[in-house]
């Protein structure tokens, strides 16, 4: 667009101070492009108009019908000063007919499978639909096929009516009051038991799917309701895990096992399921190191698990844990440093035997401990290093590893 053309200022919505494409009234009676108000309304979870302050007290927003034609009309007249003229946007879908759409799905198994690519069509379009899905009840609707054992049946050559329920009800991106509903649901199947099954029985795409749900209904989980979470949860948890079957999936399995690791007897089941093999055989492979965030995770795991006695004694089970932990110290973050010396001091504090003492002296953990000493890396990393070195200043004082103002510093 030539810069010399002059905008009428009240073609440009408040927010995006763009010419607006969709112009909408909410309740106020402030115009705005729809794109740009659902956004602020539904990312950033206010209720507020950006101009008035006010509430916006209903959901729906109204077409500024006369304001398009005004908008389209002047870019038609400036096209030749290269102003391109926008379409007519599509009415978004409204809710009578998502709820007359499940309805009609009830009446057969064709229906139903009509009803899923009908919403997969509605998902793609803007995130009005998202929204008005979960109005709708739509969620509730696809937890219902997904928990249901008997829609195992072939949607097409490749996906089953769960398969396509799951895909849709991750890609609603649903709010956290309905994730919560569909935790708490006691009408239908446990939603948990339901993702936990395809996680196990599915297909690489469902069990993905399944476990990044599977994520975001722990993170709106109540503290009671994940310290009573089964042992096959952890079980299956880490076998994504093992298995890697996607980038995602692998974050998702790590951000479950953070977020739930601390509560109750957790730990222990975490342990019990292989988690500390899986973590130390993750960060072995340099192609996860890639990206430091999973690093970080799988390293604040290994620090939580290592809280518990169970937990330290399968870390020193695995002949590579000790040197793939002090490996990371400064490699990837002040986070994973942090983590990887809190799991030395772990172990080095309830579980020092003359053998693993003289171990983590021959795999240079006494010098890179010193090191984190020398660097700017964090306080409390130092304190926990120095508190380690401290409490085998007898066994390791006689070490060349050790800088010699580190010796004169020790007890005799």
């Amino acid at each position: 667009m030539d810069e010399e053309i002059e905008i009428p200022p009240f073609f440009l919505c408040p927010i995006s101070l763009e010419i607006m494409k969709d112009p909408v009234i909410v309740s106020t009676g402030i115009t705005y492009d729809r794109d740009s108000i659902e956004k602020w309304l539904f990312s950033g979870k206010k209720n507020s108009c950006p101009v008035t302050k006010q509430d916006i007290t209903d959901a729906d927003r109204t077409p500024n019908h006369t304001l398009r034609r005004l908008i389209q009309s002047w870019c038609t007249l400036n096209a030749s000063y290269g102003v391109e003229r926008f379409p007519t946007p599509r009415p978004p879908i409204c809710k009578s007919e998502i709820e007359k759409l499940i309805k009609d799905s009830a009446s057969s198994h064709q229906n139903q499978i009509k009803c899923l690519k009908r919403l997969r069509q509605i998902v793609s379009e803007n995130k009005t639909n998202k929204r008005c899905l979960e109005a709708a009840g739509v969620p509730e609707f696809l937890a219902t096929i997904v928990g249901n054992n008997e829609s195992q049946n072939v949607f097409d050559s490749s996906m089953s009516l769960t398969d396509e329920a799951l895909s849709l009800l991750y890609h609603l991106e649903t709010s956290e009051t309905v994730l919560k509903n569909l935790l708490n649901n006691k009408k239908g199947r446990d939603i948990v038991s339901s993702l936990i099954n395809i996680m196990q029985r599915g297909m690489y795409e469902s069990r993905a799917y399944a476990t990044l749900l599977l994520k975001n209904i722990l993170e709106v989980a109540e503290p009671m309701h994940i310290m009573n979470l089964k042992p096959l949860v952890f079980t299956e948890v880490v076998q994504i895990l093992e298995d890697r079957i996607s980038h995602k999936a692998t974050k998702a399995a790590l951000h479950i096992l953070v977020n739930i690791c601390p509560w109750g007897r957790n730990r222990h089941k975490a342990v019990e399921a292989g988690a500390i093999y899986v973590m130390i055989e993750l960060l072995m492979d340099e192609s996860f190191s890639s990206d430091r965030r999973g690093p970080e995770m799988a390293m604040v795991v290994l620090d939580l698990l290592c809280q518990c006695a169970e937990g330290r004694a399968e870390f020193l089970n695995h002949g590579a844990a000790i040197a793939v932990v002090c490996k990371k110290i400064l490699r990837i973050s002040q986070t994973a440093s942090d983590r990887a010396v809190r799991v030395l001091l772990s172990v080095g504090r309830f579980c020092a035997t003359p053998a693993l003492l003289h171990e983590m002296l021959q795999l240079r953990v006494v010098s890179k401990l010193c090191l984190v000493l020398q660097v700017n890396c964090g306080s409390k990393t130092k304190e926990k290093a120095k508190e380690l070195l401290k409490l085998h200043a007898r066994v390791w004082k006689d070490s060349p590893c050790l800088p010699r103002n580190m010796i004169l510093a020790y007890p005799s």
